[in-house]
């Protein structure tokens, strides 16, 4: 038997938070009944990699209070109400959490970050030609330390799980399905 679609028969609001709102789903389907799911609403996000002229990408350690621990990324967020498009705000948060700018921005592709609990987008876009133009813009809760990072040495640091962070790793499957293999760019 084929899977069928669960149809939305009311949605509310039960919980609210400034980054997110937790709505609780009533559905229903022609074989299981009707069941309440529960799903974060969240803006789209997006996320950049920075890469100099000469193969490095400019990565930030921070810390994520959901693992309690560092971890080392491309910059990211989320699409703020002011940004006028993803490639917008992604400009913006390579900006504010690197002090890196570029003109060259390309985007790479786009996916849901998890399906199962939400229905945003998370966009990923390409900076080349990166240049340093400022400090970065320590905003809210958020620190950040800048790293540089050869490019050909990010598929061992995922496969180390040096980077464990699931976008990122979305983020460089996109960059090496539209691009050259990591070694051409990053011994120049």
């Amino acid at each position: 038997m084929k899977p069928r679609r669960w149809n939305l028969i009311e949605t509310e609001i039960v919980y609210r938070t400034p980054i997110f709102d937790l709505h609780r789903r009533h559905s229903g389907h022609p074989h299981r009944g009707r069941r309440d799911f529960f799903v974060i609403d969240a803006p789209h996000w997006v996320n950049i990699i920075p890469l100099t002229d000469d193969g490095a990408v400019v990565m930030v350690k921070q810390f994520r209070h959901g693992i309690r621990g560092f971890t080392l990324e491309i910059p990211g967020g989320m699409v703020d109400p002011e940004d006028e498009t993803p490639k917008h705000a992604a400009r913006r948060e390579m900006v504010e959490e690197t002090g890196y700018d570029s003109r060259r921005i390309s985007f790479l592709g786009r996916v849901h970050p998890n399906p199962a609990i939400e229905e945003n987008y998370c966009y990923t876009f390409l900076a080349r030609e990166v240049r340093m133009v400022g400090k970065p813009h320590a905003s809210g809760a958020e620190e950040t330390d800048v790293v540089l990072v050869p490019l050909r040495t990010i598929p061992r640091l995922i496969v180390s799980e040096k980077i464990t962070h699931a976008l990122v790793i979305a983020a460089f499957s996109f960059f090496h399905v539209y691009n050259p293999p990591a070694n051409k760019l990053g011994n120049r």
